[in-house]
């Protein structure tokens, strides 16, 4: 796979967005996963009716490969400017492959409170899932290579856009 076969960014983007309009609580809480997670749960609260307050977590902490891959080199901090307890969260990430990281938001989401309900949002869903994680909400789906990462990098401008990585470069997944 190249870069030039990955769907547009954009594009998936506003896929995701039609999918989730009248799927998503009018008030749920879109909390996105450091980095590209956070990105796109700020764009998807201008594109979707309804209040959705904003929040982003970093996992780092909460993965169980830590002790194997050790602190990725940009730590941010876990910002939930909201009750989380009895709310419902959409969790938002850019790309959904082992279901390591979602699990490990969910742990941290537990940490602040038992929210009403969690549901997943993705901009890519490239399969080979370890873990029993699905996303409600997908962009586009893809198949790709295990000694690949796809990254989502987002540009001065806010625009967004995806590449791939040999596996060992990408921070995240």
């Amino acid at each position: 796979m190249t870069d030039a076969s990955l769907p547009d960014a954009e594009i998936a983007l506003g896929l995701l967005a039609d999918k989730m309009r009248g799927g998503v609580a009018f008030d749920a809480r879109l909390v996105g996963i450091h980095s590209g997670g956070a990105w796109l749960a700020e764009r998807l609260a201008e594109m979707l009716p309804g209040e959705h307050p904003l929040g982003s977590i970093d996992v780092s902490f909460y993965r169980d490969d830590y002790a194997q891959k050790g602190l990725r080199a940009k730590l941010a901090a876990t910002t939930l400017p909201f009750q989380v307890a009895g709310s419902r969260i959409v969790l938002v990430d850019d790309v959904l492959y082992t279901g390591r990281s979602v699990r490990a938001a969910i742990n941290e989401l537990f940490d602040y409170g038992r929210p009403q309900s969690i549901e997943l949002a993705v901009l890519i869903d490239r399969g080979g899932r370890e873990l029993p994680i699905e996303a409600k909400y997908v962009g586009a789906r893809l198949a790709v290579a295990r000694d690949l990462s796809i990254v989502l990098q987002r540009h001065l401008d806010g625009s967004l856009e995806l590449s791939i990585e040999p596996a060992g470069n990408a921070a995240g997944a």
